[in-house]
């Protein structure tokens, strides 16, 4: 993970990052009033050491009709688990906390890249970054990977954001990058694919994934991984899905 900015100390490592999450003061600065659901700019700190977050308020979701409520907090931090564990780090930092609206998921920060055109990014299919977040996309079914949500850094890391609408049994799969649909996985994705399926295996992240999904959604996204190994290739658009989000930004 690269290392995060902080503005009284230095943050370095994921593992840091987490236990600031987790333990440290939660402050609210600001809302980011272009979220669908109620998402606030915090500040946490804890000793000497502060950064940047994101808390979406388990209490501020907007209903769904096709995801049960109250669970879109949880499907972010199963979605930075995932990430995690294929050694992909395509989600920032992720943990579930109480915060001062209640508890929810908490997300570092990340610093977008504004020089980067991410319109342009998002159609290019030379970029093994933007392949890999949709290899990522495919094993957590995101139904609404928008241009908006990559996060480009200025170091070169590309980061996703916004999971909450992920993981559900159904195929959902919509999102802005389908430039390899039916194409042949690389191999660096069959190799994340596999690392992934023997954490299901040996049952660690199963069980982590039970914490924030139902049986059903954990073994479907067992299933998933299992399809992209036996295929060996980037799915295709569903049939009775929109295949892109609306608006794509």
């Amino acid at each position: 993970m690269a290392e995060a900015s902080a503005d009284d100390g230095e943050l370095r490592g994921e593992d840091a990052a987490l236990e600031l999450l987790a333990q440290g003061d939660l402050e609210v600065v600001g809302r980011l009033v272009d979220a669908s659901n109620a998402t606030m700019y915090c500040k946490v700190s804890a000793g000497g050491t502060a950064a940047g977050c994101v808390y979406k308020p388990v209490a501020g979701e907007r209903p769904l009709w096709d995801f049960p409520d109250g669970t879109l907090a949880g499907r972010e931090v199963a979605a930075y688990a995932v990430s995690r564990a294929a050694g992909w780090d395509l989600v920032p930092p992720t943990v579930y906390r109480d915060g001062p609206f209640g508890p929810g998921m908490c997300q570092l920060w990340i610093e977008s890249d504004d020089t980067v055109d991410i319109v342009e990014l998002a159609r290019r299919s030379d970029d093994a970054r933007l392949r890999q977040m949709a290899v990522f996309d495919a094993v957590v079914n995101n139904a609404d990977r928008k241009i908006g949500h990559l996060l480009p850094e200025s170091t070169g890391r590309l980061y996703g954001c916004d999971h909450g609408v992920c993981f559900a049994a159904e195929y959902k799969l919509r999102t802005v990058l389908w430039q390899w649909r039916g194409e042949r996985l690389p191999g660096t994705a069959l190799s994340a694919l596999q690392r992934l399926r023997r954490q299901f295996d040996g049952g660690s992240l199963t069980a982590e994934l039970g914490e924030w999904l139902s049986r059903s959604e954990v073994r479907a996204t067992i299933r998933r991984v299992e399809l992209l190994l036996e295929h060996k290739r980037h799915p295709l658009p569903p049939d009775d899905w929109p295949a892109v989000p609306w608006p794509p930004v």
